[in-house]
């Protein structure tokens, strides 16, 4: 047993000494879990993902010899979890029904790796699909009715997988993104539309929506499974998407919208370096359910809060900081998270996706913080809030002159909604901006110094502004649009 005993405590960051650990195994440092995060000749340094309080030096503690994990099971979908993906009984309670394993291989059936093996109803929405390890194949040779498989009376795989949070899974091939994710919200959709697999930033200061706003994507986007992640937000947000999302219907089948989504709760009272962990493995279950045939797009609000973690840690160990204090390998870490969506072929030879919206949350509403700057290196789509938008009662607040998106979806776009879409979405930016430009006069001279055609195009931009881009989603009819019906609103108020 590789044991050692604890040396020092510094809040959620200890020392032990007497070890032999490897870099990123999982320790247990009595009832408590850790994480090895840095190593020398004679120490061993943790972060520990519970509270440290009443943990004294010269407790034991104790190597699993493997890497931070979550178990990767049938039961995930319709639960909530904590950073490290421990139920929080209490909070839902699971239904305590036998589930059903429908076992689609046979004896003598070669199996390759990523290939489904079981079927197993998680939920009305959602099947778990049992699929072999990477790494193993083989020819089934015996079949257990609890779903377990031998390969060529050597391997045994199972139901259950292991997978380690900070290592991507790995894919067959990774596709260029060509196929939107439909969300509804017009300013979306149609102005700054985001591809399956693509990833976004919802940047605003304090009570300009970003919350509001991953909630309305994670209600209506056309993803099949909703991983929602609650990094260091208020109690009380969380408590509203259980009930909220607990309440709703799903628009495309009526179940409760609870029945596609797994929510990681990790909020600012619990412990940081938990905190720091639940963006990983989040993206470690998205993947998982990408893997199986499904369109996942993950909520992580928010990436502030993580990075606050890194900085709080960093602090501990005793690191040069960088900029504002944050460590200097902020970006690599930024990158690294947002470099695990894509649309891919699986293993399996089906096709998946992972989308990333992640929300930031500046200090003061400040655009030019590290977390802001560095996030927009690595995403596609940059949908930033405006706080007079927001006081206005637009929304969503999605300031259309500081906000753009990369993707190039023209072609779904002219073959799915229109051939002259493209055209209008460019003749209302086009309006748009000639607003902005526009409004330095009026503020300057007033409107007496414009032309008559300069006062239609203000009047045009105000009923885009009104009746397009802001969006009622509390009304029924107004809060979801599909992209046709965008279209052919957009197109009546620009010929009006």
């Amino acid at each position: 047993m590789n044991e050692a005993k604890l040396l020092s405590i510094n809040g959620p960051v200890v020392t032990a000494s007497g070890g032999k650990f490897t870099m990123s195994e999982t320790v247990s440092i009595g009832s408590l879990t850790g994480e090895v995060i840095s190593l020398s000749p004679t120490t061993a340094t943790i972060q520990v993902y519970e509270s440290t309080a009443g943990l004294r030096p010269g407790v034991s503690v104790v190597g699993t010899g493997k890497p931070m994990s979550v178990t990767l099971q049938p039961g995930i979908v319709g639960r909530i979890f904590d950073g490290i993906m421990r139920p929080l009984d209490g909070v839902i309670a699971t239904s305590g029904q036998p589930l059903e394993v429908n076992i689609t291989a046979t004896i003598g059936q070669h199996l390759s790796e990523g290939e489904i093996f079981a079927e197993i109803p998680e939920t009305p929405l959602i099947n778990y699909r049992a699929m072999v390890p990477s790494g193993i194949s083989g020819t089934v040779t015996h079949i257990s009715p609890n779903g377990t498989v031998t390969l060529d009376s050597t391997h045994t795989i199972t139901l259950t997988q292991t997978w380690p949070i900070r290592i991507p899974r790995p894919v067959q091939t990774r596709h260029t993104l060509t196929t939107p994710l439909i969300t509804g919200q017009r300013v979306i959709d149609t102005i700054f539309p985001i591809a399956k697999g693509g990833t976004a930033a919802i940047p605003g200061g304090f009570g300009t929506g970003k919350t509001m706003t991953q909630h309305q994507l994670a209600k209506w986007c056309d993803a099949d499974l909703i991983v929602y992640i609650g990094c260091g937000e208020r109690g009380n947000e969380m408590t509203e998407v259980l009930e909220d999302f607990a309440k709703l219907k799903d628009p495309k089948t009526g179940q409760p919208l609870l029945n596609r989504t797994v929510l990681i709760a990790n909020t600012s009272d619990m412990p940081v370096a938990a905190r720091e962990a639940s963006i990983y493995t989040g993206i470690t279950i998205a993947e998982c359910y990408r893997d199986m045939g499904y369109h996942v797009a993950v909520m992580a609000d928010s990436t502030s809060r993580w990075a606050e973690a890194l900085r709080e840690l960093s602090g501990r160990l005793g690191e040069i900081p960088a900029e504002e204090g944050y460590p200097a390998y902020l970006s690599t870490r930024l990158s690294a998270f947002y470099g695990r969506a894509g649309y891919v072929t699986t293993l399996g030879g089906m096709e998946g996706s992972v989308t990333i919206v992640g929300a930031v949350s500046p200090q003061g509403g400040d655009f030019s913080e590290p977390v802001t700057q560095q996030t927009r290196r690595f995403i596609s789509c940059y949908w930033a809030l405006d706080r007079r938008l927001a006081y206005a009662r637009h929304f969503p607040a999605i300031d259309w002159n500081a906000s753009y998106s990369n993707f190039d979806l023209s072609d779904w776009y002219k073959k799915n909604v229109s051939p002259n879409f493209t055209d209008l979405r460019q003749k209302a930016m086009s309006i748009l901006q000639e607003e902005t430009a526009l409004q330095e006069i009026v503020k300057l001279i007033g409107t007496d110094a414009l032309s008559q055609s300069q006062i239609h195009i203000l009047a045009l931009a105000k009923s885009i502004r009104q009746n397009f881009l802001q969006q009622n989603a509390y009304d029924p009819a107004d809060t979801y649009m599909s992209p046709k019906e965008q279209f052919v609103l957009l197109e009546k108020i620009i010929k009006t």
